[in-house]
């Protein structure tokens, strides 16, 4: 009997040494501090804050994954949910998988400990704990400016995202969206157009690609800039998914314009969380009656800037852009770049801001109804104006 106590004994033993073993060999696959951080973010139950109090307990985020659940659950902020989860997170994330998956991709991860992380980002309460990259962040996309605003959007809502995001590139600053239908996808183009910088926050993994028609977009936006998330891989689109995002596109950013908005529009919760991080809101004005615009009017009811022109948001910034800068802003006379004969300069130049019927081009521009016809279709072939229903047309510069 004594002999078979000692060997259960023994036996109980070498599995408690085991399991030790195992955990002390889990720590040591950890010494990695982002790869650490990186196993964090998978976590349900887990966001920045909290990894901040468990940061300040434990020291490192290895530390925290090897910690038990009563130690996790004596850490202020941390209840006894997340501390289940940080405990058993071993059977509930596959690191090695999303480790393989990074490297696959051919992206990146910055962590807050990262110079390349962006500085006005981590100035925020809650700064992502980790930054999926595909691209290059680079020092100068400190100096961003957010252009965000409706996914159902008008020609003349489409014209201005372009018309600022270029005109911003062209300054000097990055211009950052969130690679969504419509404004966004406005100030993405406008950028590129201009040889400028740009950066996509997406509300998903970096590998879902949403909307699907920015496909090439997004391979665009990597080369001249950075696609980031901080979601893990395979991470849908939802409800939940766009705040966190928008409150990115508000945070490394020195302002945020809203060029078009209804009063439901996700475009004012990134302006909320932009006032929330003490930065700049600016709004471009509509037409009154347009209900696209009054997410826009109600801002500039609260305070935000109205916004005509990219002077007006560049002069709230004028210790960033040395002069020559300002100087090297063209006009929006200068995205004109293909070459229009006489009648086509003078049909183009009668259109204004606002839908115009064929009659009324006729009488304004005193050609004959042939030649304004024409005029209009080579016009359109130039991506110059646009029709709109009703067989009425707008200038789209």
């Amino acid at each position: 009997m004594g002999v078979l106590y000692g060997l259960f004994t023994a036996s109980k033993c070498l599995i408690s040494w085991l399991a030790l073993g195992a955990r002390f060999r889990v720590f040591n696959r950890f010494m990695e501090e982002k790869e650490a951080l990186i196993a964090l973010n998978m976590i349900e139950h887990v966001g920045p804050v909290r990894v901040r109090h468990l940061l300040a307990h434990f020291g490192t985020a290895p530390a925290i994954l090897g910690a038990t659940r009563e130690q996790l659950g004596r850490v202020h902020g941390i209840g006894d949910e997340t501390a289940a989860a940080i405990a058993r997170w071993e059977s509930d994330v596959d690191l090695s998988a999303e480790l393989g998956r990074i490297r696959e991709f051919g992206c990146h991860v910055l962590t807050q400990e990262d110079d390349a992380y962006p500085r006005p980002l981590r100035e925020i309460y809650d700064p992502p704990i980790v930054l999926y990259v595909r691209g290059e962040i680079r020092g100068v996309d400190h100096r961003g400016v957010a252009i965000v605003g409706s996914r159902l959007t008008t020609p003349y809502g489409m014209d201005c995202g372009r018309k600022f995001a270029m005109q911003l590139a062209v300054a000097g600053v990055t211009v950052v969206s969130g690679g969504a239908r419509g404004i966004d996808t406005a100030a993405h183009q406008g950028a590129l157009k201009s040889g400028g910088r740009t950066i996509a926050v997406l509300g998903t993994g970096i590998n879902v690609v949403f909307p699907h028609e920015n496909a090439a977009l997004f391979e665009q936006i990597a080369n001249h800039g950075a696609v980031v998330t901080q979601f893990p891989f395979n991470r849908p689109a939802d409800k939940q998914s766009f705040p966190i995002r928008n409150r990115i596109v508000a945070g490394m950013t020195l302002g945020t314009l809203v060029v078009e908005a209804n009063l439901t529009s996700g475009a004012l919760i990134t302006a909320n969380m932009a006032v929330d991080c003490g930065r700049q809101v600016f709004a471009v004005p509509g037409r009154v009656d347009s209900p696209r615009s009054k997410g826009c009017h109600e801002l500039i009811k609260k305070g935000a800037k109205l916004c005509e022109s990219v002077e007006d948001l560049l002069s709230e910034f004028e210790y960033l852009f040395p002069p020559r800068n300002a100087r090297q802003i063209p006009s929006e006379a200068d995205f004109l770049t293909p070459l229009l004969n006489e009648v086509e300069q003078t049909v183009f130049d009668e259109l204004g801001r606002e839908e115009m019927g064929m009659e009324e081009i006729i009488l304004k521009s005193g050609f004959a109804a042939g030649a304004v016809a024409s005029t209009l279709l080579n016009l359109e072939i130039k991506r110059l104006i646009r029709q709109v229903p009703g067989k009425r047309f707008i200038r789209l510069r």
